[in-house]
């Protein structure tokens, strides 16, 4: 589903055809840090009595993977989770 009209999209093509390289890894930092705080907020609703380490790990699980989390920070969520 496609909510952009072709005559914007050539326009957003052409702004970021001019963009520095910093200014596009800027930019691209700023919408990962966007759906990260959506995610969290996800996560939020989702598990209310969480803390702030629990819902970040839990944000790891869905950028990594269970697997990776386990391994790197030792922590595998409840089995209540399915």
């Amino acid at each position: 589903m496609k909510d952009t009209t072709a005559d914007i999209e050539a326009i957003q093509s052409e702004l970021y055809r001019r963009m520095t390289f910093e200014q596009k890894a800027r930019r691209v930092t700023e919408l990962t840090a966007g759906a990260c705080r959506l995610a969290l907020a996800g996560l939020r609703q989702r598990y209310p009595g969480a803390s702030e380490q629990e819902l970040l790990l839990r944000l790891a699980v869905l950028r990594l993977g269970p697997e990776t989390v386990a391994r790197v920070y030792s922590w595998v969520a409840p089995r209540d989770d399915a």
